[in-house]
C-alpha cells in the first residue's frame, strides 16, 4: 500500500494546474533585463539594412543614383526594385491574395514606401548612406479619401490596369478590390421598407496602429556551404513565414529555419511579411552574412500595417416597443495603397459578419466594399480577431443610435434583445453558430454592480445642475454588450494562403517525470509558458513548475499558425489537452501494467492512477514516467511522447458587458474616467491572474484608440501622426481604475470549455469609452460622432451642440 500524504488538497495545490492565480514564469527573467529580442542578436560579420523611403504618397520613380551612397566607406551595397526583378523578388504576395512591391517598381503609393536598400557594416553607416542615395519623382495625385478613389480618374494600381476582377471576386472601378456580401440583402430591405422604426447613421472607426513596444526587425544569415538559411524576426507565425520565404526564394522549406525570439508586444502587427524581411534574406544571400534589419518608431507607424479605417453605413430595424427586427450595413474598407490585410482567404473582410453582436436579429445584411488608396497597406486586427472591433463598434453605436430614435434606456433596449440563454446553440442572420452564452445573467450583474439606476439619476440630477449654471462638467454612462468570434478556425472557414488554421503540440515526459512541451504558437506578452503549462498540469498530473513551454522555433516546433486574434487558447490550447489526454491513456496502460490490473481498473486522480475502490493502491505520474523507459511492457512502445494536431469544430464565442463613468468639461474638452466595470466571460479561466493582466492591458489599448490614438494624414497623403509626440500612448497618469469581474460559460465542443481573453477588452473597450462621451451629451441633441475623442474633438462637440454660450 502507499503512503496517502499529502492529500488531495496539497496534491491540487502543488499542481499549479487550471484555476490558480499562478505567477508568471517569463517575468523573472524580463524584469532584470534577460529578454533576447530580434536586436540582441548578434553574428560574427553581420551588415545592416536601412530603408530608402518615398517622401511622396504618390509619385513615378523617375531614377535611382546609389554612386555617393556606394562611395561611403562601409557600405557594401544598395538594392532597388531592378536587383530584385531577375530573381523574381521585386514583388511579393500577400496574405490577402494581392501582391506588394518589395521595393518601389516605377512608382511609390504611400509616404514611406520601400524604395532601395542599403548595407553597410553598421546601422549608423547605414543610416548615413541613405540620406546620400538620390531619387528623382515625378509627383502624381493623391487620393486618400475611400469614397473619392472610387470616383477618380486617377490609377493607383497600374499593375492592375485591366483587370476587372481580383482574390475576392469582381472589381467595379480600377481602385476598388472587392465587393464582399454575407446575408440576404432583399429580406432585409423588406424589413426595413415596413419597419416601424428605422435608425440610420454613418459609424466611422478611424486608422489606427497597435505600436508594438518594439518594432519590427529580422536577421537572416545564408550559409552557402550546407544551403541553409537562418531567419530571426518579430513573427507571430514563423510557420507561415517559413512557408512564404521558401515560396519566394525558391529555398527548400526544410532548409529553412525560421526562429522568433521573444517578441515584445504584436496585436497582429507582426502577422504579415514585410519587405524589410525579405530584402534581409536577399541580401545575405547575395553578400553571404549575415544581415540585420530593425526599423525605427517612425518606420513603424508609417509604413507597417495598420488597423481599422471602416467607414460603417448602418440601418437598424425595430418595432415601436424596441425590438429589433433588421440590420443592414454597408463598409467602405480603406485598405491603403496594397491589399495585405491579414484575414482568412475566405473573408476578406474577416469576421465582420459578427456584427449582430449579442442580439437576436432575425435578418441581416454586410456588404464590404475594399478600396485602394495612397495609404499604408494593412488592415490587420489589431487586438482583436479578424475586423471583430469594428463589428463590435458599428453594434453598439447602432444601439444607442436606435435607443435615441426610440426615447429608449440603451440598457432595456440591449437586455431585451439579446439571445437567451435556452437559444444555445444560436445561429445568427449572418451565419455564424454562437457556442454557449448567457447574457442576462452577465448584463444583470453589471448593472447591480456599479448601481445602474443610482447612476442614471446622478446623471440626470447633473444635467439639471448644468442647465442651471452650477456646474460645467457633464456625466457620460458608456454601455456594452460585446459578443467576440475567436479561435480561428476551423480549416473548412479558415485558412491563410492555402495554409488550413489548425494548430498544435507535441509533449514529451522525462524519465523523471518533468516534461517539455512545444507547441506552433509564439508568445508576445500572453503567458504562453504559464498557461499552457497548468493546462498540462491539470491533464496529466505533473506540476506546472516541472513542465517547459517551447515555441517559435521552426526546427523543433510543430507546425503552426501561430498567435493572433485570439487563436491560443482557443486552438493551441486545446491541442495541448489533447496531446496531453494521448498521455494519459497510455500512462493508464502502464499504470494498470504496475498495479498488476486491466487497464479499465484504474482511473486518474489528479497526479496518479489509483485502483477503483482502492484509493491507497496508486502510480504516480512521476513512477509511471520512469516505467515508460525502463521497463519492458508487453504491447507497449517504451516512452512517454504524443503530439496532437487540433483543427476546431468550431470558433468560440466569449462576451462582455462593460460599463464606464465618464466626467467630462465641456469648456476644455478634458476627460475622466470615474469608474471601469469589465465582466468578461471567456468560458473555462485557466489562469484568473494571467486573465487580468490580459483584461488591464486590453482596455488600456481600448482607451488610446477611442480618446485619441489616431494615424491621420493630410490631402497630400504625408503621415501626420508618425512620431509618439502625436501618436496617443496613454501612460499611468491617463490609464484608469479598472474594476474586473467575470461570469463563467465554458465552450461547450471545445476540450477544457476556454474561450480565450485576449482580445476582448480591446473589443468591449472602445465602445464603452465612445458610447461613455455620446451619452454625456445625449440630453443635448448629440447622435453620432466619430472617434477619436480627444480634448479638441470633444471641446467641439460642446460648441457644436451651443454649450459654450
Amino acid at each position: 500500500m502507499n503512503d496517502m500524504t499529502p492529500d488531495r488538497d496539497d496534491r491540487i495545490a502543488n499542481l499549479k494546474g487550471m484555476g490558480c492565480a499562478r505567477k508568471r514564469v517569463e517575468d523573472a527573467r524580463f524584469t532584470q533585463g534577460k529578454g533576447n529580442y530580434v536586436d540582441d542578436i548578434k553574428l560574427a560579420g553581420m551588415l545592416h539594412g536601412d530603408f530608402v523611403r518615398s517622401p511622396y504618397a504618390h509619385a513615378r520613380v523617375k531614377s535611382i543614383n546609389a554612386e555617393a551612397a556606394l562611395a561611403l566607406p562601409g557600405v557594401i551595397a544598395v538594392l532597388t526594385a531592378k536587383d530584385l526583378e531577375p530573381l523574381n523578388l521585386h514583388w511579393m504576395p500577400t496574405l490577402a491574395g494581392d501582391k506588394q512591391m518589395v521595393l518601389a517598381d516605377g512608382k511609390v503609393l504611400f509616404q514611406g514606401q520601400e524604395v532601395a536598400f542599403v548595407v553597410a557594416e553598421d546601422r549608423y553607416i547605414a543610416a548615413d548612406a541613405v540620406e546620400l542615395v538620390e531619387v528623382e519623382y515625378e509627383a502624381l495625385p493623391v487620393l486618400t479619401d475611400p469614397f473619392a478613389a472610387l470616383e477618380s480618374d486617377v490609377v493607383l494600381r497600374e499593375d492592375l490596369a485591366g483587370q476587372d476582377s481580383g482574390a475576392h471576386g469582381p472589381r467595379r472601378h480600377h481602385n476598388h478590390i472587392f465587393l464582399w456580401e454575407e446575408g440576404d440583402k432583399d429580406a432585409t430591405e423588406q424589413v426595413l421598407d415596413s419597419a416601424e422604426v428605422v435608425a440610420e447613421e454613418m459609424v466611422y472607426y478611424h486608422r489606427t496602429h497597435p505600436c508594438p513596444l518594439e518594432p519590427c526587425g529580422s536577421v537572416a544569415s545564408m550559409d552557402k556551404v550546407n544551403g541553409k538559411l537562418t531567419l530571426w524576426g518579430t513573427f507571430q507565425a514563423p510557420h507561415v513565414v517559413r512557408t512564404v520565404a521558401s515560396l519566394l526564394s525558391g529555398i527548400e522549406e526544410h532548409n529553412i529555419r525560421v526562429v522568433s525570439p521573444d517578441i515584445g508586444g504584436g496585436f497582429g502587427n507582426k502577422v504579415g511579411v514585410y519587405p524589410g524581411y525579405i530584402c534581409s534574406i536577399v541580401a545575405s544571400i547575395v553578400t553571404g552574412r549575415p544581415v540585420k534589419w530593425v526599423e525605427d518608431r517612425m518606420e513603424n507607424l508609417m509604413a507597417t500595417a495598420f488597423a481599422r479605417d471602416y467607414w460603417m453605413q448602418g440601418k437598424i430595424a425595430a418595432t415601436k416597443d424596441g425590438k429589433i427586427t433588421g440590420l443592414w450595413c454597408h463598409v467602405t474598407a480603406d485598405h491603403g495603397a496594397f491589399d495585405a490585410c491579414a484575414d482568412p482567404t475566405k473573408f476578406p473582410a474577416g469576421f465582420f459578419h459578427i456584427c449582430t453582436g449579442s442580439y437576436d436579429i432575425p435578418v441581416a445584411y454586410v456588404g464590404v466594399d475594399g478600396v485602394y488608396t495612397n495609404k499604408a497597406p494593412g488592415g490587420v486586427a489589431y487586438r482583436c480577431s479578424f475586423r471583430v472591433t469594428e463589428a463590435a463598434y458599428f453594434i453598439e453605436r447602432m444601439i444607442e443610435v436606435l435607443a435615441i430614435e426610440l426615447g429608449m434606456d440603451a440598457a432595456d433596449l440591449r437586455a431585451k434583445n439579446f439571445i437567451r440563454a435556452d437559444q444555445f446553440p444560436y445561429t445568427s442572420a449572418l451565419g455564424w453558430e454562437y457556442d454557449s452564452g448567457d447574457y442576462h445573467t452577465a448584463w444583470t450583474k453589471a448593472l447591480e454592480a456599479v448601481d445602474y439606476a443610482g447612476l442614471r439619476r446622478e446623471q440626470a440630477d447633473r444635467v439639471a445642475a448644468f442647465n442651471r449654471g452650477e456646474t460645467r462638467k457633464l456625466m457620460g454612462i458608456g454601455l456594452t454588450h460585446f459578443t467576440e468570434i475567436v479561435g480561428a478556425g476551423p480549416v473548412k472557414n479558415c485558412d491563410i494562403l492555402g495554409m488550413g488554421m489548425f494548430d498544435s503540440c507535441e509533449i514529451r515526459i522525462h524519465p523523471t517525470g518533468s516534461a517539455i512541451a512545444r507547441l506552433g504558437t509564439i508568445s508576445q506578452g500572453q503567458g504562453h509558458a504559464t498557461t499552457f503549462a497548468q493546462i498540462l498540469a491539470t491533464e496529466i498530473g505533473i506540476p506546472a513548475d516541472s513542465i517547459t513551454i517551447e515555441e517559435g522555433d521552426t526546427d523543433t516546433a510543430p507546425y503552426g499558425l501561430g498567435t493572433y486574434g485570439s487563436r491560443s487558447t482557443p486552438v493551441a490550447g486545446a491541442a495541448t489537452a489533447m496531446a496531453g489526454r494521448k498521455i494519459r491513456a497510455k500512462a493508464q496502460m502502464i499504470a494498470a501494467y504496475l498495479l498488476e490490473v486491466h487497464d479499465n481498473d484504474v482511473e486518474f486522480d489528479i497526479d496518479r492512477f489509483v485502483v477503483k475502490g482502492v484509493p491507497e493502491r496508486f502510480k504516480t505520474m512521476k513512477e509511471i514516467a520512469y516505467a515508460a523507459y525502463n521497463q519492458a511492457i508487453p504491447g507497449i512502445e517504451p516512452g512517454l511522447e504524443a503530439v496532437s494536431y487540433y483543427d476546431p469544430p468550431n470558433m468560440t464565442y466569449p462576451f462582455g458587458a462593460y460599463i464606464c463613468v465618464m466626467e467630462v468639461d465641456v469648456d476644455t474638452g478634458e476627460h475622466e474616467i470615474r469608474q471601469f466595470y469589465a465582466l468578461d466571460d471567456c468560458g473555462t479561466r485557466i489562469n484568473p491572474m494571467v486573465i487580468e493582466g490580459q483584461v488591464h492591458g486590453g482596455l488600456t489599448e481600448a482607451l488610446a484608440i477611442a480618446m485619441g490614438q489616431e494615424i491621420a494624414y493630410d490631402d497630400m497623403g504625408n503621415c501626420k501622426t508618425g512620431t509618439l509626440m502625436d501618436f496617443f500612448l496613454p501612460t499611468a497618469w491617463e490609464t484608469p481604475h479598472y474594476t474586473t469581474d467575470h461570469t463563467e460559460t465554458p465552450s461547450p465542443h471545445h476540450p477544457i470549455g476556454a474561450k480565450g481573453v485576449g482580445e476582448s477588452p480591446n473589443v468591449g473597450g472602445v465602445p464603452a469609452f465612445s458610447n461613455a462621451v455620446h451619452d454625456a451629451f445625449r440630453a443635448f441633441g448629440l447622435r453620432q460622432a466619430h472617434m477619436p475623442h480627444d480634448h479638441w474633438r470633444i471641446w467641439k462637440i460642446a460648441n457644436q451642440l451651443g454649450l459654450h454660450g
